[in-house]
């Protein structure tokens, strides 16, 4: 966007088709408009400022909640005649994945982009507030899931698409995702690996997942390490740090942030708290601190 000095980028996260950054522009009214060219399908989210873009397409005016839509080698030119700078997360695709995507969505039989933007909907605000979140506190698993759930946001906001229903079929085999992962819970979580040993696409067995399971699999995981950390903490004489690392969390800043967040309590408080045990001997409930 405009002159390379005035631009900065920062990868978040990247994997087999995919890559994130987030991007700070600094130009202004003053600041010469020069023609880019997007190397992969860009989706990207704006979170500060306005800016305009112009490609083969027309030209639009980008603001805060918005999308931008760019498709794979098009030509295009960002002006900041309206105000100085912008700051977007933009998600990069290789045409394959898109693809991938948009088989998944019914009524969906192109991948180009007929427009450059989805305007701040209500719907995409959960989305919206999810990128900034990554931005805070870049995660690759979350940036995987997250880039998928962006392109089928954009694929259905310009094409009016829906996505297909549950099969008994997809449900078998959800069933043995969750199993794989359980088998694996302390590994790290990557789509592509369990999707294909499931002989589905990504955004398929993302979709199917949260339909069936009711979220994500990177939540679904991390509450079940979390739930584990909570009964080693109840149960053993481990240091927060230690029980921290062994259920696969590789940031004890992180893992206290997200257990105060499900539990409502640090995991020191947890600790501390009473736990009712019962005698072996006598059967009789005693209370014992932990430690």
């Amino acid at each position: 966007m405009g002159n390379v000095d005035l631009v900065s980028a920062r990868r978040l996260a990247s994997g087999p088709g995919w890559r994130v950054s987030e991007v700070v522009c600094r130009s202004g009214p003053k600041d010469p408009v020069f023609e880019e060219q997007h190397t992969w399908v860009s989706i990207s989210a704006v979170l500060s400022g306005h800016f305009t873009y112009r490609s083969k397409h027309g030209r639009v005016l980008l603001s805060p909640g918005s999308v931008l839509l760019g498709e794979r080698e098009a030509s295009f030119c960002c002006g900041h005649e309206h105000g100085v700078g912008d700051r977007c997360v933009a998600f990069h695709l290789e045409p394959s994945l898109l693809e991938e995507v948009a088989g998944d969505l019914s009524g969906v039989t192109r991948t180009g982009f007929p427009t450059h933007r989805l305007p701040p909907l209500q719907h995409l605000a959960p989305l919206l507030a999810d990128v900034h979140a990554l931005t805070l506190k870049p995660d690759p698993r979350a940036a995987e899931e997250l880039t998928l759930r962006m392109a089928g946001a954009a694929l259905r906001g310009v094409h009016e698409g829906s996505a297909r229903p549950v099969s008994a079929r997809d449900e078998r085999r959800m069933v043995d995702a969750v199993r794989m992962m359980e088998a694996r819970l302390l590994e790290p979580l990557s789509l592509g690996p369990l999707a294909q040993a499931l002989g589905m696409g990504r955004h398929h067995f993302l979709r199917t997942f949260r339909k069936v399971v009711g979220e994500s699999p990177y939540s679904y995981v991390l509450g079940r390490r979390l739930l584990l950390a909570a009964e080693r903490l109840r149960t053993g004489r481990e240091r927060i740090a230690d029980v921290a690392f062994a259920c696969g969390f590789g940031d004890l800043s992180e893992f206290v942030r997200r257990f105060r967040a499900r539990f409502g309590v640090p995991p020191s408080a947890w600790r501390a708290r009473a736990v009712v045990i019962e005698d072996p001997t006598s059967g009789v409930p005693s209370r014992v601190k932990g430690v």
